[in-house]
């Protein structure tokens, strides 16, 4: 019999730490719990919110809908051969611990998005991505519960229609289906991705010269420990902004009237924006407001709660950033993090 509950704090379940309640709340562990839950007398005339990790959200209210936190766990090989194997896991998963996982049994291909935040069931929906590596890269497939009919449907890589932080499920798709596992395919062979961030310096400074998937693991680790802040310390999503990716021609006169302005080509029309260095440019790294949240002092695209702040009140930060990038750089800035 499930236990569902009603006026259910979901402080503690979303990695902001924001107070905010949900009108009524449960924990399903499987798949018939989860068609259970769905049929319930508290899910008729009502919202479904599905919840992962609570690391890609920020609560600005409480929620007026029924919320549903899945904690599916499985894991298993499904078929391999001498140079693949194709991984599923459940949606309740913890990505980090997936991973660490995965190149414990010397499937490599998920290194490089070591740390992340967040479940296994979210990372498509978002195509999280980090160190040149995305979920397209490797994801092979999904199954996803239909909400209307309650019927288990798979979604190839191609269906998920992925671009950069986007999917088919931020989309046309948005509210229609539950991810309850997710399928990889990943290699027996390393092919090592270490062009991005500091990962050769870290493993450098680990006296590693000839490093495996596991040393890109490490050396990533410590690179993200350094620069983010742990949200089981200080409250916050990751990364709050995406990178904006601008055409060459809006690009050309930015560069000329700031020739230090992070950049990343994307292609022959196209530049990708360091989002981080154009909020600290216009002076928001590391402020403090009220002494409960703020920017992080580390990293510029981070906005913290240190404890009390309302969702409301790290969204108006938000919003003024990026006002303020406009007006020094007639850039946009998008929000990653999901509002509600």
């Amino acid at each position: 019999m499930l236990e569902i509950k009603q006026n259910y704090s979901l402080k503690d379940l979303n990695t902001f730490g924001i107070a905010a309640k949900a009108k009524f709340f449960v924990v399903v562990r499987t798949i018939d719990e989860l068609k259970e839950a769905l049929q319930s007398e508290e899910a008729k005339g009502i919202s479904i919110f599905i919840l992962g990790g609570g690391s890609n959200m920020l609560l600005t209210k409480d929620l007026d809908y029924f919320v549903i936190k899945l904690d599916l766990q499985d894991f298993e090989i499904t078929s391999e051969n001498e140079r693949i194997a194709i991984v599923r896991a459940g949606a309740g998963f913890v990505w980090h611990d997936f991973v660490l996982k995965t190149l414990d049994r010397s499937l490599f291909g998920l290194e490089n998005l070591s740390l992340i935040p967040g479940s296994v069931g979210a990372c498509p929906i978002q195509n999280i991505g980090a160190y040149g590596v995305e979920i397209k890269d490797t994801m092979y497939q999904l199954e996803a519960l239909n909400l209307d009919t309650l019927e288990i449907e798979i979604f190839s890589n191609s269906q998920c229609k992925f671009d950069y932080r986007e999917s088919v499920f931020k989309s046309e798709l948005k509210g229609k289906y539950v991810i309850i596992n997710v399928s990889f395919q990943l290699s027996k062979t390393p092919d090592l991705k270490m062009e991005y961030g500091a990962i050769k310096s870290e493993l450098e400074a680990l006296n590693i010269t000839v490093p495996t998937p596991k040393d890109v693991s490490t050396a990533i680790i410590n690179i993200r420990s350094s620069k983010l802040p742990d949200p089981n310390k200080i409250g916050n999503s990751g990364s709050f902004f995406k990178n904006p990716v601008i055409s060459n021609t809006i690009f050309a006169p930015l560069l000329k009237k700031h020739p230090q302005i992070a950049h990343y080509k994307v292609d022959d029309n196209h530049t990708k924006l360091a989002a981080g260095w154009l909020i600290d440019q216009c002076g928001w790294k590391g402020k403090t407001i009220n002494n409960s949240y703020g920017v992080h002092k580390k990293q510029a695209l981070v906005l913290v709660n240190y404890g009390g702040a309302s969702g409301k009140e790290i969204f108006d930060l938000s919003s003024d950033i990026i006002q303020s990038v406009k007006d020094t750089f007639g850039v946009a800035l998008t929000r990653e993090v999901n509002i509600y």
